[in-house]
């Protein structure tokens, strides 16, 4: 079982981010509830804006966390 995942965009461009996001949701197992994406933000905020506009029909919402550098996405539950 895998509740929570993360991935981490570090060092990406935004389409090879966008790419991988697009891979990850379409494979993401179905227990998965929580994907944690770490995009950091003291290189920029190219790939924070990416992640926190992406839509997605499989993320129920978006949840900023306490670390500046990722965000969560709530998976629906199927």
């Amino acid at each position: 079982m895998s509740y929570f995942m993360t991935i981490d965009l570090h060092g990406m461009t935004c389409a090879q981010a966008k790419e991988e996001l697009e891979c990850t949701l379409r494979s993401i197992p179905q227990d998965t509830r929580e994907l944690t994406v770490v995009h950091g933000y003291h290189g920029g905020t190219a790939l924070r804006d990416l992640v926190r506009s992406y839509r997605h029909p499989k993320i129920e919402r978006k949840m900023l966390s306490m670390n500046n550098g990722s965000t969560v996405f709530i998976i629906k539950k199927k």
